[in-house]
């Protein structure tokens, strides 16, 4: 018997309160967590400014020192370019720009020679492109002033921002979600053994965040599957598997469905692993229609709404 997956008549006032709670905290703080971001961003753009001899020095060593750079690099041009067209303009393997942007890293199987002509050729495209509007010391070749390089940041950061909106606010959501998990469970006396335990590790009353769980793909391959939240409830029976809560939040109801296969995917490896003892918890605010739920509910997947914690005690906790 589930906790809220069989009981479809309730889903949508469930809705109804869940999308109050998301719209009310985007509200009252997202334009605060969008602003502080923005600050930090400007700060992180004046350094990258600096490093690269504002922009007249934006040499290969730069680039493979903080391969992330590449991200506000393309910011700074006329227009902002997005990653695919870098690729394309500059006839650079994809792979590459992903690897710097998202992992701050170089390739390391790309053959070195190839590696530092396809980096010269990102260096040549972004230099083609800037944005002398912005960097106007570019076009005069002179020193910047304080004021010119801090107008610039701001621009560019700004540029950051905006593109990178709902992932900003998305960390903010999942942050302050594992904050209330994590004040619900030490209410209840349970610890916290973040970074000091393991799955096989667990004690009854103990919880973990973003603990790596091994699951099993279709073709038998091992995965680490990171779950938010991983508890083992205080009355646990021997060898029992702990609950585990992934926080989902949205801010539209056109991405959710997008997303509902992600968790589909996750208790399958899960249960090929661990059996159909699992228990794979969706912990929600904000915008998941019915045709979510059920997509979740078919595949054995029970939910927990923000606004109405105390469901956890259904799952033992």
């Amino acid at each position: 018997m589930g906790v809220n997956c069989d009981k479809p008549q309730h889903w949508k006032r469930d809705i109804a309160l869940s999308v109050d709670l998301y719209n009310a905290w985007f509200l009252n703080f997202a334009p605060n967590t969008y602003r502080e971001e923005r600050v930090r961003a400007t700060g992180n753009v004046e350094v990258m400014l600096e490093r690269t001899g504002y922009l007249r020095k934006l040499t290969i060593h730069e680039l493979s020192e903080h391969p992330s750079v590449l991200f506000g690099l393309r910011m700074c041009t006329a227009p902002p370019i997005a990653r695919d067209r870098l690729v394309g303009l500059a006839g650079v393997p994809r792979a590459l720009v992903d690897t710097m942007e998202k992992d701050d890293r170089l390739p390391p199987q790309m053959n070195k020679v190839a590696l530092e002509k396809s980096i010269q050729k990102i260096i040549a495209m972004i230099t083609r492109l800037v944005d002398v509007d912005i960097f106007t010391w570019l076009a005069e070749n002179r020193d910047p002033t304080q004021q010119e390089v801090y107008r610039a940041a701001t621009i560019v950061a700004d540029r950051l921002c905006g593109a990178n909106a709902n992932p900003i606010i998305r960390n903010a959501q999942e942050r302050r979600q594992l904050s209330k998990i994590k004040a619900w469970l030490e209410a209840r006396r349970c610890k916290d053994m973040t970074g000091k335990t393991d799955l096989k590790e667990m004690q009854p009353g103990t919880f973990a965040f973003r603990l790596n769980v091994p699951g099993l793909k279709e073709d038998r391959k091992t995965v680490n599957i990171p779950v938010d939240a991983v508890v083992m409830p205080r009355k646990a029976e021997p060898d029992r598997l702990p609950v585990m809560i992934e926080a989902k939040s949205a801010g539209d109801f056109v991405n959710t469905n997008k997303r509902r296969k992600e968790e589909a995917a996750k208790i399958g490896q899960l249960k090929r692993m661990h059996g159909d003892a699992v228990q794979y918890v969706l912990f929600l605010c904000g915008y998941f229609d019915s045709g979510y739920l059920g997509y979740e509910a078919a595949e054995g997947i029970d939910w927990v709404w923000e606004h109405r914690m105390d469901d956890l005690k259904e799952f033992g906790l």
